[in-house]
């Protein structure tokens, strides 16, 4: 029985494209380097903010003292507009709702520092009560390591078996395979169809709805 769907949250719960793109050019411009286009940090996010901005940087982030720089102006500009920009994602909402419904625990697993992610939930999920809600903390590897994944099903008492994760990239299928958890791709995300595919994603959905079903199948075939 699924008992915990776990949720990956920029491409798959919100697009923050924007303000993510704004706050690391805002820091890139300040250190006087070459501003990004924001469709690009659809491939640079994915790995935590760390590989978030060394991806923008480039090589500049060869520079250790350069690079701390702009991951603190980054950091402090995102902090106050984290949300200017920010959205759920069409139907995300009721299909939380419909998860809590059958009594499947809800939470959230980011590799967002985990001082932004409870503001963005509380904003744009006002409504929905999550089990948890985790970003990236320091005592644990970001994803695709399963360290995380599996501290919030050991705090909850939900076996692998027992969860499914849900999110819009590579990462998150790495990541629920190495956690040996089920995983269901989201196509609305940063990522898109053919990345998931290739990955080895079982299932991709192309709505919310669809999600929703996908979920409650496998939660009423066990």
């Amino acid at each position: 029985m699924i008992k915990m769907a776990i949720f990956d949250l920029d491409g798959t719960l919100v697009n923050s494209l924007d303000d993510l793109a704004i706050s690391v050019n805002y820091a890139l411009k300040r250190a006087g380097l070459e501003e990004r286009p924001a469709q690009n940090y659809k491939f640079y996010a994915g790995n935590g903010r760390d590989m978030l901005i060394k991806r923008a940087m480039g090589e500049a982030a060869d520079n250790k003292v350069l690079f701390e720089q702009v991951r603190d102006d980054y950091d402090a500009h995102y902090a106050v507009h984290s949300n200017d920009h920010t959205q759920a994602y069409l139907g995300c909402d009721k299909m939380l709702a419909g998860l809590a419904a059958k009594g499947i625990m809800t939470s959230v697993l980011s590799n967002k520092p985990h001082q932004f992610v409870a503001a963005i939930l509380n904003k744009l999920y006002p409504n929905h009560k999550f089990t948890v809600a985790w970003g990236q903390k320091p005592e644990y590897k970001c994803k695709p390591e399963p360290d995380a994944l599996l501290a919030i099903l050991r705090l909850y008492g939900v076996k692998p078996n027992e969860c499914i994760y849900v999110g819009d990239s590579d990462v998150d299928v790495f990541t629920a395979k190495n956690a040996g958890v089920r995983m269901v791709g989201v196509s609305w995300g940063f990522r898109g169809r053919e990345e998931l595919m290739n990955a080895g994603a079982p299932f991709v959905a192309d709505s919310a709805e669809e999600l929703l079903e996908y979920i409650s199948e496998l939660y009423e075939q066990d």
